[in-house]
């Protein structure tokens, strides 16, 4: 069918999947479509790939043609954008749009809760991450990848719970209803689980959350411990936007709804509902303007954009 009007392409690309959103100029929706993964981890080449295969499939509900795509101007966040070479790498990637910004899949999200206004985001999923901003100035903590980093996260706690389950199968530790579930996923054999921890990946883990939240909420006490701790180091996260002086706070993330009750009562009383999500922020991005330049050294990224 197609069109000869401008249109805007919002893409959230992370390590599980990647979803785009087309708009026209007034906003409207006109297709939106999830493919694989497009985190910069599984290689540019790929990402670009699913980049791709969403923007097509939201395309062709939207009844546009490739020809359209002269005409669309492009906002993309994708996980793993701060890796050493990741912003060279996508920027000589040859693509057949009017205009694209590359950000981090953290700073799109930032934009989309806060509608591109000071604030700042705490993500609790697969992986964790802050992202705020203040002045026009970006401000990153922790978020370096699993396992290293990403304390509080989905992969993190199947990470606790992996490495809790096998001491209860030593006995070196008591075996809770929790822990006993887990080994069961393994037929109660330690080294099937260490065989399959040397293939596992973040997403592996990160399945085990959903279990341990549930025991955690049962009153299962190495449950309870382990969420207390992935709630502390999301606090800490909140805490240090709060110290440099933002005040919009938003939780977001798969694992969000599920940690929030395991704050602070002060933290709770802080958050507030995200206006949009990541898609929504880089669609804000491909309608405006953002000038980034290099990152600074102690990695609060001094991102100097503005908004239109």
């Amino acid at each position: 069918m197609g069109t000869k009007g401008t249109t805007y392409l919002g893409i959230d690309g992370g390590g599980t999947r990647c979803r785009a959103r087309i708009e026209d100029e007034n906003g409207k929706l006109l297709g939106a479509a999830n493919s694989g993964p497009a985190s910069t981890r599984v290689g540019f080449e790929k990402a670009w790939q699913s980049i791709m295969q969403a923007t097509e499939a939201a395309a062709a509900q939207a009844g546009l043609m490739r020809e359209d795509f002269a005409r669309m101007h492009a906002g993309i966040g994708l996980a793993g954008f701060g890796r050493r070479g990741a912003a060279a790498a996508l920027n000589d990637i040859a693509h057949p749009f009017a205009s694209v910004m590359f950000v981090s899949d953290g700073l799109a999200a930032c934009l989309g809760a806060h509608s591109g206004a000071d604030g700042a985001i705490v993500v609790a999923g697969t992986g964790s991450v802050g992202v705020g901003l203040i002045a026009g100035r970006e401000i990153r903590l922790a978020g370096y990848g699993f396992p290293v980093s990403d304390e509080g996260s989905g992969a993190d706690i199947g990470l606790q719970v992996v490495r809790l389950a096998l001491r209860a199968a030593d006995c070196r530790s008591e075996l809770t209803p929790l822990l006993s579930e887990v080994l069961d996923a393994f037929d109660r054999d330690p080294y099937q689980a260490v065989a399959w921890s040397e293939e596992a990946r973040a997403t592996d883990y990160a399945a085990f959350a959903p279990i341990v939240m549930r025991h955690a909420n049962q009153g299962d006490p190495v449950g309870r411990r382990i969420v207390e701790r992935a709630a502390d180091a999301i606090g800490d996260l909140l805490d240090l936007f709060l110290a440099r002086g933002i005040e919009r706070l938003s939780l977001v993330g798969g694992l969000a709804d599920a940690i929030a009750p395991w704050l602070t009562p002060d933290l709770r009383a802080r958050l507030r509902h995200p206006d949009a999500d990541a898609a929504g922020g880089a669609l804000l991005l491909a309608r405006g303007r953002l000038d980034v330049p290099k990152q600074d050294t102690d990695r609060e990224q001094a991102s100097k954009f503005s908004i239109q």
